[in-house]
């Protein structure tokens, strides 16, 4: 073979090779449309196990965009009709009526009725991998535009389910595979899922509500720094990405940091290790914790604002009860005045809790004040908050030990030892699921048990959203008692965050109509106004 030739194909072979490293190492720019979306937004949800089943948990705090819900939260945090054309409860909140639209298609074609909305709601009670529908008995279609629900109890926070359960078909639907191939009505539908890589959704040209702009949107599924650097390679138009990024700068982008009712803060068991366990066979308690005076002085001692300044990177909000300050239901009377370290040090000393060896933590009976805190080792600043407590707590002679791990190993520490947790939802039965006794082998991890705080929250669960505010606000603080830190103390709540997007400059995700993010992030929640203000090509 002539040599040159040889030389010819050895140089292409090894352009090829190059290039292809390049492209694997996030080297080369993504070519993509004006008229098509690349978000890397592992905040939106992240990648679901079980695919994008509402009835399993898909994105059921954030908009599911393949399927529709019944109502939608608006930037004020009222609620506006989607699949609904009106909705009412009876006089003690035990029974709604909803009427929905006639028009509504799912993209195989058929048509969405009152069947289909309770079918999704039993279904999701029955399999209880979504949201906590407990206090419903059943769902029932009373004609096609008409679905009545029926409560075993007082809930005026059911309505806020309307707002988080995107509706299937009830026809077509099976557990098994409509996580892979969603049939949905919502402004996008369903194209493909390379699992650990992306979603492609297409706009649906069958959609009753307004048109997005976009004619195909590609969700990837990359988080922290690998999202930046998809912003860095000009790969996306949106990466979210963790708060340590906030005061990166990336050429082409602009930080767009957006308010939440996302909070952030670690469980502290109030029950001693008696040999307890759930039902499932978990161990419960925690014998340093449930001193109150160390949960007081952790709460007293520690430094929110330090805290927000640095593992938060300057952009949290302190808080002390957990409550975000954008919520009506926030309650300003329940706030402490922390970084008290002489308090902290005098609760502990009044308590029984005395350094006797001089290592620097105290112990009483025997035992050290010694505290393993875990977090999920894929959130950065759970890590950061857990190590800054950390440095923080040992001033006071408590030993803090920031312990990373996943949700399946935590799962048998949720009643023993402090987790850092992130909560954020416009429905204040989350308040409910987190303090009141009933819910101590479910989602009452600090296992409080306080009967005026439990009286505080079944009266607001019998009232109006409106009516029930001071309700709310009672359960937290009422002058004598309270699930904050000023009450029992039962947590120790640290601070709200914000979430943080390079946008691309091309790009107008219309900041003056973006939600208020919840849990999770909703970055899609106001993707209906976004628009491109410019050609991709111009901004890079």
């Amino acid at each position: 073979m002539d040599t040159k030739y040889i030389i010819g194909i050895i140089a292409i072979l090894l352009i090829a090779i190059i290039g292809g490293a390049m492209f694997l190492g996030g080297g080369s720019s993504v070519q993509r449309a004006d008229n098509e979306l690349v978000v890397a937004a592992y905040s939106h949800g992240g990648e679901p196990e079980t695919g994008f089943d509402p009835i399993l948990g898909w994105n059921y705090y954030s908009e599911p965009l393949i399927q529709s819900t019944l109502l939608k939260v608006n930037r004020n945090l009222d609620y506006e009709n989607d699949l609904a054309t009106s909705w009412k409860a009876n006089d003690n909140f035990t029974e709604y009526t909803v009427k929905l639209r006639d028009d509504v298609k799912f993209t195989d074609n058929s048509t969405l009725d009152a069947e289909d909305v309770a079918f999704t709601f039993n279904e999701a009670k029955a399999t209880g991998a979504s949201l906590d529908l407990s206090s419903m008995d059943n769902a029932t279609a009373v004609d096609n535009t008409t679905v009545k629900f029926d409560l075993n109890k007082k809930d005026s926070t059911f309505v806020d389910k309307f707002a988080y359960i995107g509706i299937v078909p009830s026809d077509s639907y099976n557990n098994e595979t409509y996580g892979s191939n969603p049939v949905g009505s919502g402004p996008f539908k369903f194209v493909q899922w390379d699992k650990g890589q992306q979603v492609i959704l297409e706009k649906n040209p069958d959609y009753y509500g307004k048109q997005p702009e976009f004619d195909k949107l590609t969700i990837l599924f990359e988080q922290n720094e690998a999202a930046l650097n998809a912003a860095r390679n000009k790969e996306v138009d949106v990466a979210a990405v963790p708060m340590q990024y906030a005061n990166e700068t990336v050429d082409g982008y602009n930080m767009v940091l957006m308010d939440t009712i996302d909070v952030r803060g670690l469980t502290l068991p109030t029950e001693p290790d008696t040999g307890k366990t759930t039902e499932d066979g978990s161990p419960m308690g925690n014998n340093i914790t449930a001193d109150k005076a160390v949960r007081e002085a952790l709460n007293y001692g520690i430094n929110r604002t330090a805290i927000a300044e640095g593992a938060l990177n300057g952009v949290g909000v302190p808080t002390s009860d957990g409550v975000p300050h954008l919520l009506p239901w926030y309650n300003k009377e329940a706030q402490i005045q922390d970084a008290d370290v002489d308090k902290a040090k005098k609760l502990l000393s009044d308590a029984g809790w005395k350094d006797t060896d001089g290592d620097g933590i105290v112990e009483k009976d025997g035992v050290k004040a010694s505290l393993n805190v875990y977090y999920p080792s894929n959130a950065p600043e759970r890590q950061a908050i857990a190590v800054a407590l950390g440095e923080q707590a040992k001033e006071f002679g408590i030993e803090i030990n920031a312990t990373g791990s996943n949700w399946d190993e935590m799962g048998s520490h949720k009643w023993t030892d402090p987790i850092v947790y992130g909560y954020g939802s416009t429905d204040p039965s989350t308040i409910f699921s987190k303090y009141h006794s009933s819910q101590i082998e479910t989602g009452n991890y600090a296992m409080l048990n306080d009967s005026a705080v439990d009286a505080h929250i079944d009266k607001a669960m019998g009232e109006s959203r409106e009516a029930s505010y001071d309700d709310w606000k009672a359960a937290s603080w009422d002058g004598k008692t309270g699930f904050s830190a000023k009450g029992d103390a039962p947590w120790l709540w640290v601070g709200e965050i914000k979430y943080g997007y390079f946008v691309d400059d091309s790009l107008d995700i219309s900041e003056d109509t973006a939600l208020i993010q919840p849990h999770g992030g909703d970055i899609f929640g106001n993707i209906l106004d976004w628009s491109r203000t410019s050609s991709i090509e111009e901004s890079k």
